[in-house]
């Protein structure tokens, strides 16, 4: 219920002056009698004048029955009733206003015990059956919005919940909307804010996640190091009826080893019979100062003195 305005108060306490001023102007026909007559009758005029006056905010509708039909809607701005005739019996907003709803433990499709917490965004379009077709309809939005909530969870399975909120809030939407519409009621929209499990269950579903993962890394190590053979494969029938390619791929090999300044070498074996190092051969050619080749090892010319 709206309390009076400002501006009506003023208009009375305005009459109340005016009927003093009137009564104590220095006419000396009034008698104490009629000073008093005219201050009762001030004082009623004032009451009168001042609760046919109302105003409305911008946003504001005011209801007015009149003997307890209904007579029109008022405002915004400043309007007038009949007093004790007329009673404004609701003062609507028509403004955009948010509701906030829950539903508790309620169990999902998989029968899954889950809180959730939404937003509903609504509007008053029509002041009259707002006010007229149902009684507390903030109360009434805000029960009807718990029930599509949980009805909507009841048919929903968890992993859609978590991962479809978008749609879940249309459906609660259309719902809400279709309910309240006979109300004059228009829902914009519904938000839904935040979706709890028990916590065991999220311990769960964090190892399973966790585990998807690590399979996923495995996979992919896998997969490349098929793609690492496949292509080993390749270069070695390149190298197959080439050794010379092979012979030099090998020691292209030891040369990048010895160039970090390595005091060990690990080479395989087959490199090193490859280069004729490894063999009884090479390791004749070496001492009679041949190349692995069998070719003459040139001299070095005699150092002078």
């Amino acid at each position: 219920m709206k309390t009076r305005s400002s501006f009506s108060v003023l208009i009375f306490f305005i009459i109340i002056a005016i009927g003093l001023a009137i009564a104590y102007s220095g006419n000396s026909n009034l008698t104490g009698s009629g000073t008093l007559v005219i201050g009762v009758i001030t004082f009623l005029l004032a009451i009168i004048i001042s609760a046919a006056i109302k105003i409305a905010d911008q946003w504001e509708k005011a209801v007015v029955l009149r003997l307890g039909k209904f007579q029109s809607l008022k405002g915004p701005g400043i309007f007038f009733i009949i007093p004790i005739i007329d009673n404004v019996v609701y003062w609507i907003d028509g403004r955009v206003i948010t509701t906030t709803f829950t539903a508790e433990k309620t169990l999902t499709k998989d029968t899954v015990p889950v809180d959730v917490d939404a937003v509903l965004f609504w509007k008053v379009l029509d002041a009259k059956k707002a006010a007229l077709e149902i009684a507390e309809y903030r109360n009434a939005i805000n029960w009807a919005s718990q029930t599509a909530l949980r009805d909507v969870i009841g048919k929903t399975m968890l992993s859609e919940m978590l991962e479809g909120r978008d749609k879940m809030s249309e459906q609660l939407q259309k719902i809400i909307d279709d309910r309240t519409e006979p109300w004059g009621i228009n829902v914009i929209s519904v938000e839904v804010k935040d979706v709890l499990i028990p916590s065991s269950l999220e311990d769960a579903m964090s190892m399973q996640a966790q585990a998807e993962r690590e399979r996923q890394a495995r996979v992919i190590l896998g997969d490349s190091e098929r793609q690492v053979a496949e292509k080993f494969g390749e270069a070695a029938k390149t190298y197959e009826n080439n050794p010379t390619a092979l012979h030099l791929r090998a020691m292209n090999m030891l040369y990048e080893g010895l160039k970090t300044n390595s005091t060990i070498v690990i080479v395989p074996s087959s490199a090193l019979e490859t280069m004729q190092l490894g063999g009884l051969a090479g390791m004749t050619a070496l001492t009679m100062g041949l190349t692995p080749g069998g070719e003459k090892k040139v001299p070095e010319p005699p150092k002078t003195k």
